[in-house]
């Protein structure tokens, strides 16, 4: 019976862990996207710390709830994103810059931690908004195949609306 209980109770401070991420996540998502549009940089002052909060908010939720498969996975994911960029960025360095690099860590956390798909529909979703936008640039003459578009606004928004989608 107390096993019960414990598990009963867990599952609300682990909801509330991950609403505190999300609102978290929501937080950043204003600053650094002025920021990056006004200085095409991601500060690590808020980038690093947003990756560790994300990070053992989410884990502890995970934990809480009996489920050391989602921990292992936003962990994971959050390696993979980062390691993606860090390639992009390693293949094209002026196209990447590595605030987006650090930044794609903290977002596959988010990602992952909700499922395999997300982080996968996230990428797509990031690229795809970054790529509209870069080609409304070049359509309207404000750009060319020159032009530095900061990345991040593009990165958040994109895992903004993955994490909106359904399991």
């Amino acid at each position: 019976m107390l096993q019960n209980l414990g598990a009963l109770t867990a599952w609300p401070l682990s909801f509330a862990l991950v609403l505190l991420a999300c609102g978290y996540l929501l937080a950043i998502t204003v600053p650094l996207s002025i920021i990056d549009l006004r200085s095409h940089l991601l500060p690590n002052r808020i980038v690093y710390p947003s990756a560790l909060i994300g990070l053992l908010l989410l884990t502890a939720a995970s934990l809480l709830r009996g489920d050391p498969g989602t921990a292992l996975r936003t962990l994971l994911g959050g390696l993979l994103l980062g390691s993606g960029y860090l390639l992009l960025r390693l293949l094209h360095p002026a196209g990447m810059g590595l605030g987006d690099v650090k930044l794609a860590v903290v977002l596959g956390f988010y990602l992952a931690y909700l499922s395999w798909p997300h982080l996968f529909y996230g990428t797509v979703l990031t690229f795809l908004l970054g790529g509209l936008a870069g080609l409304g640039l070049l359509l309207s003459r404000r750009g060319s195949l020159d032009s530095a578009i900061p990345f991040g606004p593009f990165m958040l928004a994109g895992t903004l609306l993955a994490l909106l989608l359904p399991a």
